[in-house]
């Protein structure tokens, strides 16, 4: 993502400095070709090249430039969508392998931070899951006897969880969660794959990706990656028109990070179970402790109004945390939400079996990338893995079918948009730093106009399946709200699923 893209600041990106990868210049061959440099991609290139395959990776932007830097990066077993409603829709044998599988994730991670000496602030934690409101306690008992279920039989009911300041009431305790600064692993891992042989380009975009015996990646600027096998590992699939899109929605989730007196909150992962539900935690930076908080969800492109949720969010944690100080960040990112909460990693339906995608992160992207790295890899060294049904990309579930209705359903009234009156009638009524979207005859037009006043007109269809935009005041973006397809406010893609910018008007 260019900076041009970004209104907002992670704590990561603001205490990163992630070297530019230099940009593929002529054609090569590997064994794999990953698309995308988020932690799905990395850690697959990670854990093939360990296994002697070599390893092309390509972005079109930084290393963890993506989604990856605007995690609050919460390395979790207790799971977001809750292992109830797993266990609900899917079985218990399901639920089990679910937690066995982020378990495993969270393992993986400590064991690479520790053979890599990766200095990424890694940390062992306790989670506490509590109530929003002193009636959802029987969801707590609920939720416990699910985790239960799901092997997590340390999980623990206690009177409150560890925060001064307010009573948060009755808790589940989660032991051996953990905590990490994303871009300084995503670095680490990084420098790792280069050392195994691996190669990394940025500035890279994937034009056409084709599987099958000939398997190759073409590129906007013209070289070609050959290759035995694809990834494609882009937060949401670029080279799927339609099968995977119709089973998850994309939702725009925001975090602040406040400066609080150092020592103040107890170290630890923090959730209630507001919808959506508010998540915290601690990152010590220079000297003093930030306390990062997120929440206020919204279906992405569906909403403009992120400065007031950043404000629901600081006045939310003021009434928590009296003691917090400045909000030094702002940021938001966008999670892909499935139809059924759990990822979409394995195969890509409907195309060649050389084809695999990572998708689906449900909040919890740190986790699911590397589980994603861990499977992936098994499944293309020929190897079983229990976890390659529970995740596998054509999965439908029957309990799942009302869920998949309700976002499609949603998803086709964006159409209407085709039809309605544009936002401004004239780009006169533009200010500097604004976009709209305005009618021009049967046309509809994103129109921006920038800093210094100059005006630029795009066309406001997706090309991904032709939605209507609509414009991100708090990140300065246009952003699909059919499937999440995200674009600067100059019209250059940044998130898929298009995979091309939106046209001059």
């Amino acid at each position: 993502m260019k900076d041009d893209a970004q209104a907002s600041t992670s704590i990561w990106m603001a205490t990163a400095n992630t070297p530019s990868q230099s940009r593929l210049r002529e054609n090569i061959r590997t064994d794999v070709c990953i698309i995308g440099a988020g932690i799905a991609g990395l850690s697959t290139a990670y854990l093939l090249g360990r296994e002697g395959r070599s390893v092309v990776v390509l972005d079109d932007g930084l290393i963890g430039g993506g989604m990856t830097g605007r995690t609050t990066a919460h390395l979790s077993n207790a799971y977001d969508d809750r292992y109830v409603e797993i266990e609900k829709m899917h079985g218990e044998e399901a639920s089990r392998l679910t937690a066995e599988s982020h378990t495993a994730a969270i393992q993986k991670i400590s064991e690479i931070v520790s053979s890599e000496k990766i200095d990424c602030d890694f940390e062992w934690l306790d989670g506490f899951l509590f109530a929003a409101k002193p009636d959802e306690v029987d969801l707590l008992n609920d939720e416990l006897a699910a985790a239960h279920r799901a092997g997590l039989t340390g999980v623990e009911k206690v009177a409150r969880a560890p925060v001064d300041t307010f009573d948060t009431g009755v808790a589940l305790r989660f032991p051996r969660q953990a905590q990490f600064h994303p871009l300084h692993y995503m670095d680490g891992l990084a420098r790792a794959i280069m050392r195994d042989g691996g190669r990394l380009f940025g500035q890279t975009h994937a034009t056409k990706i084709e599987g099958g015996s000939n398997a190759r990646v073409e590129t906007t600027h013209g070289p070609v990656v050959s290759c035995e096998v694809i990834v494609v590992a882009t937060n949401t699939p670029v080279n799927d028109r339609v099968a995977i899109h119709t089973k998850q929605a994309p939702y725009v989730s925001y975090a602040i990070g406040v400066r609080v007196p150092k020592g103040s909150v107890t170290r630890a992962l923090y959730w209630d179970t507001c919808d959506p539900y508010h998540y915290v935690r601690l990152q010590t930076e220079n000297g003093y402790d930030v306390l990062i908080v997120g929440g206020e969800d919204h279906k992405t492109g569906q909403a403009n109004d992120g400065f007031e949720r950043y404000g629901r969010l600081e006045q939310w944690t003021r009434e928590r945390f009296p003691q917090m100080l400045e909000v030094k960040f702002r940021w938001s990112g966008q999670v892909m939400e499935t139809v059924d909460g759990l990822a979409f990693i394995g195969r890509n339906p409907l195309d060649e079996d050389n084809v695999f995608i990572a998708t689906g992160d449900s909040g919890q992207g740190m986790t699911h990338g590397t589980i994603a790295g861990m499977l992936l890899t098994d499944l293309i060294q020929g190897r079983k893995n229990k976890w390659e049904d529970l995740y596998s990309p054509s999965r439908m579930r029957l309990k799942s079918l009302p869920e998949y209705a309700s976002e499609n359903i949603n998803v086709a009234g964006q159409y209407a948009d085709y039809v309605t009156a544009g936002d401004i009638k004239s780009e006169s009524e533009l200010k500097p730093g604004e976009g709209a979207i305005m009618r021009e005859g049967v046309s509809k037009v994103a129109v921006h106009r920038d800093q210094d006043g100059h005006v630029h007109k795009l066309s406001a269809v997706c090309p991904h399946l032709g939605c209507i935009v609509a414009w991100n005041s708090t990140e300065q973006t246009w952003d699909c709200p059919c499937h999440g397809s995200r674009f600067s406010s100059e019209g250059r893609v940044y998130q898929g699923p298009a995979n091309n910018d939106l046209t001059a008007d």
